[in-house]
């Protein structure tokens, strides 16, 4: 069975009680679990959460559901893949991210940059769906096509970054005025894929308010996350803090972003490992601390910076705690003595 994070699903309840609706109903009516339209972490059936919207669609008589869903959501929905989508340098590095790591959100997905289907110059297209093999959900593919339009293209390229053409590969029930409007360009059905066909340019076009170092950082956790990481959530957490340390703000919220769990699911595992947050942001502070502090020379603002502290007399204190030295004083032992 494919399945997909239950993130999948964020603006739906917002969305069909907008249109008069019940969603937990159609969720027990397809056998989703009910708590699947209130978290992000769940793992559920790709093909139940494609029946659950097209219910939906068919009982409210929305046939643009999947459209009008996508506007509420946005790149945090898809966990550890949004740091290293968000801040994609440009367009080509966002596909190939998508294309080596979007099974992390959904198993069947992929986004991939092809080769402009009707051979025009200076046009690529981008796939975007389910295997070949596999039924084209109707309103899945919509909130998928419109997710990758409006959220990543719109919000990170521009908003008319220069679409040419919708290709849907079915005849959708909503009129094709309905998508025409939303995505300011042309549409045609009834073709082999769905693709947004766009300037072959904007793939090497510097995308707004990105940070590579952050990108690189999110591309390395996601390869460390799906090359076989332990079962025991500590050490993941532990890699986790290491990369985030001197980045942005190691709070437990970016960690468990970083590893698709809700905070409060990481501390219930990291409870039954006899470990917590705290415990392990100090473990790690304190090894990356007696490594700058003895092997470089860098101002102790800095590695304070580093480390995520708020000043440097916040490191004096840690470094007190732990050695009962100043930050000054370890320094000077380099690595001659250990340190306790």
């Amino acid at each position: 069975m494919s399945v997909i994070r239950s993130a999948g699903l964020r603006g739906f309840r917002a969305t069909v009680a907008e249109l008069g609706g019940n969603a937990e109903e159609f969720a027990l009516a397809c056998g989703l679990p009910v708590a699947a339209l209130d978290t992000d972490d769940l793992l559920v059936s790709d093909y139940t959460m494609g029946a659950v919207l097209e219910l939906a669609a068919h009982r409210l008589r929305c046939p643009d559901l999947g459209l009008r869903i996508s506007r509420r959501q946005d790149l945090a929905m898809l966990g550890p893949l949004a740091l290293a989508i968000g801040n994609s340098p440009t367009l080509a590095d966002v596909v190939e991210c998508a294309s080596r790591y979007l099974f992390v959100h959904a198993r069947a997905l992929s986004l991939t940059l092809e080769p402009d289907p009707y051979g025009e110059r200076g046009v690529v297209a981008l796939r975007y769906g389910v295997p070949p093999s596999t039924p084209t959900p109707v309103q899945g593919t919509d909130l998928g096509l419109a997710f990758v339009h409006h959220t990543i293209l719109q919000r990170l390229a521009t908003d008319r970054y220069g679409l040419r053409s919708v290709e849907l590969p079915y005849r959708p029930p909503a009129p094709i005025s309905v998508y025409e409007e939303f995505f300011g360009a042309p549409v045609r059905v009834e073709r082999s894929a769905a693709l947004l066909r766009v300037p072959s340019h904007l793939a090497t076009v510097p995308l707004s308010g990105g940070d590579e170092n952050l990108h690189r950082l999110a591309m390395a956790f996601l390869a460390e996350l799906t090359g076989g990481a332990a079962a025991d959530v500590a050490p993941r957490v532990r890699t986790a803090v290491q990369r985030l340390l001197g980045t942005t703000t190691p709070e437990i919220g970016a960690v468990a972003r970083l590893l698709t769990v809700h905070p409060r699911t990481l501390q219930r595992r990291l409870a039954a490992e006899g470990a917590t947050f705290a415990e392990i942001l100090d473990e790690v502070r304190r090894a990356e601390a007696r490594r700058y502090l003895t092997t470089t020379d860098m101002p102790m603002s800095q590695v304070a910076a580093l480390l995520g502290l708020a000043e440097q007399a916040t490191l004096t204190r840690c470094c007190r705690r732990w050695w009962g030295l100043t930050p000054t004083a370890v320094r000077r032992s380099g690595n001659r003595a250990p340190l306790p």
